[in-house]
């Protein structure tokens, strides 16, 4: 479904056991309340691996309205710590990351190393987003198909609303008690799941001190 986080990637959306009305709307009209609690939420958690284009993606992100995000990703078996905070965005990659990508020679000079760059222009503007928080909803949520509404169920345990994806097969999960928060995005024949938590906690994001500019690498 709707699983396009690279173009751009169990929840606990609300307190109480009273429906929120949810499971009696259109597909439509849920995955349009979702996308509004989404992207007015001060902070989430996102974390879990579906397979995009073919290739693994795994990610673990906490995301601050107010501030940026940070977390770690791995695609194709590499991974990275990221971190947004503004303007600004820096990654620290494992040596294999910084030997696919710079050569074996620099990623030698890289080794343990964050580096620094622009986070609305240039190498590490994809991050952006990753990192925030309406950019990233709104990118998830974009691409689908037919939506029908499967009704309420349950995912791990927490009382959703199943939103099905008739056409690509994959299936949003919405909170069906207190606000209509993501839940979960499952894909397409149960290729990987996308979890989002601890809605509205925020968290203090700070950036890496001694960061590489990118710009300086040449």
């Amino acid at each position: 479904m709707i699983v396009a986080l690279t173009v751009l990637v169990a929840g606990c959306g609300g307190s109480g056991s009273k429906s929120n009305g949810e499971a009696k709307k259109t597909g439509s009209q849920v995955l349009a309340d979702a996308l509004a609690a989404a992207t007015g939420a001060s902070g989430v958690h996102v974390s879990g691996s579906i397979v995009s284009g073919g290739e693994p993606l795994t990610l673990d992100l906490d995301l601050d309205k107010g501030t940026g995000g940070s977390g770690t990703m791995s695609e194709q078996g590499l991974s990275f710590q990221l971190i947004r905070v503004g303007g600004k965005a820096y990654i620290k990659g494992s040596d294999a990351f910084y030997k696919k990508f710079a050569g074996a020679s620099v990623a030698q000079l890289l080794h343990g190393k964050w580096l620094e760059g622009s986070a609305t222009s240039g190498n590490l503007a994809a991050l952006t987003s990753l990192t925030d928080i309406s950019k990233l909803f709104s990118g998830a949520l974009a691409s689908h198909g037919a939506l029908s509404n499967g009704g309420a169920t349950t995912y791990k345990g927490q009382k959703v609303v199943a939103i099905k994806d008739t056409t690509k097969d994959g299936i949003l999960y919405v909170a069906a008690t207190g606000p209509p928060y993501p839940v979960a995005i499952v894909g397409a024949n149960n290729t990987g799941a996308i979890v989002f938590d601890n809605w509205g906690k925020t968290v203090t994001i700070t950036a890496p001190k001694g960061a590489v500019d990118l710009d300086k690498l040449g």
